[in-house]
């Protein structure tokens, strides 16, 4: 069996998605995901100009070899771009080898560990009320974990909370927005919606906060200790993580569990947060870190250190990651939750897929392969369009973290 033709598949049935679809001589095809939200058209190029042109010819079922081809042969290694092309590639050989084996995916990893795949779901209101209220429907749903984010006061739209009439993290054809943050007032307010939380929600919940990569090594110790009485599942992203010791400061102020990882793109970068046991939940996820090979790696690795798994799952890791994530998650012994927001219509069209949701859990189904494929018939009718996240800034105009 050789590869005989790549497509890069670029559509917008609500959010702009890179899907590699890898094409055999012998009629099998795979698919992968190697979107990068915000920056999709430079994946594009590096997998169509530098990427697929190598790869025509080759044997598909040696995955390993072509996955350190493209990692090690490149030279320039790592970085976003490079991990999502790598990612993309290897999700659609890991789609035909199953295919290929007539399992679906899982089964070639090692089995189920697993019945079924535990999920959060987010929610998000402008007030206290309105937060409780949200996260009370997702309950109502069937979720057992819910990501709980509130606006701030005096701030119109900040992350997880969209300006009226405007669509989350969507800006068609324009530039990115920008937003106001302020710490202070953010550190004052988010333990008081988790008080209330727990007052009317009840503990047979789990509840999970996203910093966003907003705060210092000492803020985020401060809200972790301050956020212990309600016993968060997680408080995730809360330093940006270029310099991992500064989580070793977190570490010794709280016990609230950390998450961290949704932007990491190899096991290099989370290292010494697991070596050193600085975060319980790694979130990687297979369109940015390698596929499902480099979350195997990086799962393995996390697994000695009693770090348990958590992969990224916004609406911009599509329907194709999330079943290769399913897939992993229903494997991995160190299993501890997979992000899950939901699609669009427009998006399930376009992606059909074996996985399926039963209230706050998830399988991957039984179909062979990773059981998600492209419908390119849907996908043409939903053309590229630019977008943007926003960008953020502290009142005094300083460019920030977003």
């Amino acid at each position: 069996m050789k590869i005989k033709e790549i497509r890069v598949i670029v559509a917008s049935p609500g959010r702009n998605f890179v899907t590699v679809k890898i094409i055999t001589d012998e009629g099998l095809h795979g698919i992968g995901d190697a979107t990068v939200n915000g920056r999709e058209k430079a994946v594009v190029a590096y997998l169509e100009d530098h990427v697929a042109p190598c790869l025509i010819g080759r044997d598909p079922m040696q995955i390993e070899d072509i996955w350190q081809y493209l990692y090690r042969g490149a030279y320039w290694r790592r970085g976003p771009i490079t991990m999502a092309a790598i990612s993309g590639i290897d999700m659609a050989l890991w789609d035909i080898k199953a295919k290929a084996a007539n399992l679906p995916l899982y089964q070639l990893l090692g089995g189920a560990s697993r019945d079924k795949i535990m999920c959060y779901a987010h929610a998000q209101g402008r007030t206290i009320d309105d937060v409780v209220e949200a996260v009370l429907a997702k309950k109502e749903q069937g979720y057992v974990a819910v990501r709980a984010q509130a606006g701030v006061p005096g701030f119109e739209s900040i992350y997880g909370i969209h300006k009226k009439g405007k669509k989350k993290n969507v800006l068609e054809g324009r530039l990115p927005e920008e937003e106001v943050w302020s710490t202070t007032k953010y550190l004052r307010h988010i333990p008081k919606v988790f008080e209330k939380l727990r007052d009317v929600v009840g503990w047979d919940t789990h509840l999970l906060h996203d910093a966003h990569h907003r705060l210092t090594p000492i803020e985020a110790a401060r809200l972790g200790k301050e956020l212990e009485p309600h016993q968060l599942f997680w408080l995730e992203d809360a330093v940006p993580a270029e310099l991992p010791e500064g989580y070793r400061l977190i570490r010794q102020h709280t016990t609230t569990p950390i998450a961290l990882g949704e932007v990491f793109n190899t096991i290099w970068d989370a290292r010494q947060l697991i070596e050193e046991q600085l975060i319980d939940y790694i979130r990687t996820t297979s369109v940015h870190a390698g596929g499902v090979s480099g979350l195997r790696r990086i799962f393995d690795f996390a697994s000695i250190y009693h770090v348990r798994t958590a992969c990224h799952g916004p609406t911009d890791v599509s329907p194709v990651a999330m079943g290769a994530n399913l897939h992993v998650d229903l494997w991995v012994p160190n299993f501890g939750i997979q992000e899950f927001s939901g699609y669009s219509e427009a998006t399930h069209e376009m992606f059909p897929h074996a996985w399926s949701q039963d209230g706050g859990f998830l399988h991957p189904g039984e179909a062979i392969g990773h059981g998600v494929d492209i419908d390119e018939a849907v996908a043409a009718k939903h053309p590229y369009k630019r977008a943007y996240l926003p960008v953020n800034r502290l009142e005094d105009g300083t460019l920030w973290h977003w």
